[in-house]
C-alpha cells in the first residue's frame, strides 16, 4: 500500500494529470453545444453516421456514450499511453529510479503499483468524463427514459446502469493500453519516447483495422475492440462480442504486463 501511496501522490503533483482531466470534462460540452448550435442533426448510423450522435437531441443521456465513443479511438489510449509509459521510463528519465531500486524493494511490487496507479488515473478520468457528459447532457437536452439503438426504451435508472457498464467496459480496454504503455516503458530511460513508441503502436493498430486486406488481423487488436459497448444498449444485448472483447483485453493486459515484470526485473539499476 504504501508504494500506491507515493505513486497516487506523484501524480497529483504533476500538471499533466490535471489538463488531461480538464479536457476530458470539456468535451462532453463541446460535443453538446455543437449538437445544439447545428443548423442540420448528424446523419443515422444507417446513414453512415456513429451511433447515439444522432439520438443526442431527443436525450441528454446519449452525451455521455457519445463522448466515450467519440474519445476511445485517440483521446483516451492517448492519455493511457502517456500514464503507462511515464511509469519506469519517466523515473529514469528524471534520475530516481536508480534511488528506488538502489533500496531494498521488490520490484515487482514497485511495477505493479505504478501499474495500478496508472489504470487508477484513467478510471477517474473516465469518471470526470462520465460527470462532464452528464452535466452537459442535461443542461442542453435533460436527462430522460433513453431509446435504445434497437427501438425499445428503458428508464433513466437503467440508462444510467447501461452507461456505467459501458464506461468500465473501455476501462478494461484501456488497460490494454496502459500495459502496453508499461511495457515500453521498461525498454528505454525516455518517458516521452516511451509515450510516442505506445502511441505510434496504437495508431497502427488502428490503421490495420480499418483496412479490408487486414481483417484477419482485427479479433487479436485491442483497438478493434473499443467499440464493443454499443452492444449494452441493443435489446437483446448480444454478449458474443463483448466477451470476445474482454477476453482480447485481458490477453494484451497479462501479457504485456508480465513482459514488462520480466525486463524490470533485470533491469540495470545504473541505468
Amino acid at each position: 500500500m504504501g508504494h500506491i501511496y507515493r505513486e497516487f501522490i506523484k501524480i497529483l503533483f504533476q500538471k499533466r494529470t490535471y489538463f488531461g482531466w480538464a479536457g476530458l470534462f470539456l468535451v462532453p460540452f463541446i460535443i453538446a453545444a455543437a449538437m445544439r448550435l447545428s443548423q442540420e442533426g448528424p446523419p443515422a448510423p444507417e446513414q453512415g453516421g456513429p451511433p447515439f450522435i444522432h439520438l443526442i437531441e431527443l436525450n441528454g443521456l446519449y452525451v455521455a456514450p457519445a463522448a466515450l465513443l467519440a474519445l476511445a479511438s485517440f483521446l483516451l489510449p492517448m492519455l493511457a499511453s502517456m500514464a503507462g509509459s511515464q511509469t519506469i521510463a519517466g523515473e529514469a528519465e528524471k534520475g530516481t529510479l536508480r534511488t528506488i531500486l538502489m533500496q531494498p524493494v521488490r520490484r515487482g511490487s514497485i511495477l505493479l503499483a505504478k501499474w495500478f496507479v496508472a489504470n487508477v488515473y484513467i478510471a477517474l478520468g473516465l469518471l470526470i468524463l462520465l460527470a462532464g457528459s452528464l452535466a452537459a447532457g442535461g443542461v442542453f437536452y435533460g436527462l430522460k427514459p433513453m431509446m435504445l439503438l434497437t427501438g425499445q426504451t428503458v428508464g433513466v435508472a437503467e440508462g444510467l446502469w447501461l452507461t456505467f457498464l459501458a464506461y468500465l467496459f473501455v476501462l478494461a480496454g484501456m488497460a490494454a493500453v496502459v500495459s502496453l504503455g508499461v511495457a515500453l516503458s521498461t525498454l528505454t530511460d525516455s518517458g516521452l519516447t516511451a509515450m510516442a513508441a505506445g502511441l505510434v503502436l496504437v495508431i497502427i493498430m488502428l490503421i490495420l483495422g480499418s483496412l479490408s486486406v487486414f481483417d484477419f488481423l482485427r479479433p487479436y487488436l485491442f483497438t478493434s475492440h473499443f467499440d464493443a459497448f454499443t452492444n449494452l444498449f441493443a435489446r437483446p444485448i448480444d454478449f458474443v462480442p463483448l466477451g470476445k472483447a474482454l477476453a482480447n483485453f485481458a490477453a494484451w493486459t497479462i501479457g504485456m504486463t508480465l513482459i514488462a515484470w520480466v525486463i524490470f526485473r533485470k533491469k540495470d539499476i545504473l541505468s
